[in-house]
């Protein structure tokens, strides 16, 4: 992308959602799938991480394999393979900043710009949080949250609630188009998508 690089955002702490099953993946766990010869959250890592001030995986699995990346693995705190809200709880949970920017580890081709303009969203609404949108549609597991959510998560997860989308809508959410990046809002959820983005890297930029 052209123009000045991102500024890292002290404020904020990334966690990358890497506690998914993976079953349209053939149960595989996702964040380590290879890609262009390194693990598919290798990639993740490599885009976040310039944006942000420091970042941690949330995964279930396969945590040693997870920290040989040098960042923080933390598993979800309330068990049972409750699904990508309870990775974002974890997320609240462990931060040390009042800011949580999460995104999934099967997004390799991350935008670059993704912090700042989901800062830029929740700052001019005053708002809980900023979610990205794409063709209108929210992207719910691409989300800045501020850290003091994390009671009233921990609650709906035990009331039973399972649907990012439903808890958000209880809160201040803005929104942030990403319609212009659709490119790199692509995420691998089958070996056939894997197989895409592969082509895609070994082509190059353009």
């Amino acid at each position: 992308m052209a123009g000045c690089p991102i500024a890292a955002d002290p404020r904020l702490t990334g966690v990358i959602l890497a506690g998914g099953s993976g079953r349209r993946m053939g149960a595989r766990d996702k964040g380590l799938v290879p890609l262009a010869g390194r693990p598919l959250v290798a990639h993740v890592l490599d885009r976040l991480a310039p944006q942000v001030g420091a970042v941690r995986i949330n995964a279930n699995r396969h945590a040693a394999r997870y920290r040989a990346l040098g960042v923080p693995v933390d598993g979800d705190c309330h068990p049972g393979g409750l699904g990508p809200l309870a990775g974002i709880a974890s997320a609240l949970a462990h931060a040390r900043s009042e800011r949580v920017l999460v995104v999934p580890c099967d997004a390799p081709l991350l935008p670059g710009d993704m912090a700042p303009r989901l800062t830029a969203a929740l700052e001019a609404a005053g708002a809980d949080g900023a979610v990205a949108r794409l063709g209108g549609r929210l992207q719910p597991v691409y989300a800045l949250l501020h850290r003091g959510l994390a009671a009233d998560l921990d609650a709906a997860l035990a009331a039973g609630e399972r649907r990012v989308h439903a808890w958000l809508g209880r809160h201040r959410v803005a929104a942030a188009d990403f319609d212009d990046r659709s490119a790199a809002m692509v995420n691998v959820n089958t070996p056939e998508d894997l197989a895409q983005v592969a082509q895609r890297l070994s082509a190059g930029p353009g």
